[in-house]
């Protein structure tokens, strides 16, 4: 491990002298647990760290292991699949903005396309025939929801008005960054859904999220 890595270690010292803090640990105290920026390092082990760097140019590490849920296209991977590179939102427990914190959700939220080799010059040939068919997230909304059913909900968005939107057997809730039962969400809940429409135009639920990381800061 760089000794660069153990400074935040020792970083309440390291403020006794002057110039002795690097620019990338100097972090806002309370920084947000949900961050976006783009993946600088990552350990190729199934548990480890990685580094994020922020639009700012700040510097955030995390911890992962196995239970560390992290998604690329609405796709389940893990952290050593990542491509250094790729611009990620990381949702992580509360703590020091200088410290390690633990990842809870990783997702990714742009990657450059990716050519795939094709089978006597057809573009895609390459690809498994699951990717036709496995949902992309298209549409995402934010709001509180008003009604709920166990095949539905009604989302109150302040942009949109009340939007009806359809729930599938498959649709992952997330309790702050936690995977939790389809019985965990509730009424008068504020949302983040990530979504998309099906074959009947009918907008479904892929991903439904909530928790302190969406109230306002």
């Amino acid at each position: 491990m760089p000794r660069r890595w153990l400074s935040a270690a020792l970083l309440p010292a390291m403020l006794a002298g002057p110039g002795l803090v690097p620019q990338s640990m100097a972090q806002q105290r309370n920084a947000s647990p949900l961050i976006r920026g783009v993946l600088i390092e990552r350990a190729v082990l199934p548990s480890g760290e990685f580094r994020v760097q922020a639009a700012d140019n700040e510097v955030f590490r995390y911890r992962f292991d196995p239970k560390t849920y992290v998604e690329r296209e609405d796709r389940l991977v893990d952290i050593p699949r990542l491509d250094i590179g790729e611009k990620v939102e990381v949702l992580s427990d509360e703590g020091p903005a200088s410290a390690v914190r633990y990842a809870r959700t990783v997702h990714v939220i742009f990657q450059q396309p990716r050519r795939r080799p094709s089978s006597q010059g057809r573009p895609g040939a390459g690809r498994s025939p699951v990717d036709y068919f496995a949902p992309i997230s298209t549409i995402s909304f934010s709001g509180v929801v008003s009604r709920l059913s166990p095949d539905r909900l009604v989302l109150h968005t302040r942009a949109a008005g009340n939007q009806t939107i359809l729930l599938r057997r498959d649709t992952r809730y997330l309790d702050n960054g936690q995977t939790v039962d389809a019985t965990a969400l509730q009424p008068t809940m504020r949302v983040y859904i990530r979504a998309g429409r099906n074959l009947y135009d009918e907008i479904e639920a892929y991903q439904i999220i909530w928790g302190e990381i969406l109230e306002p800061r």
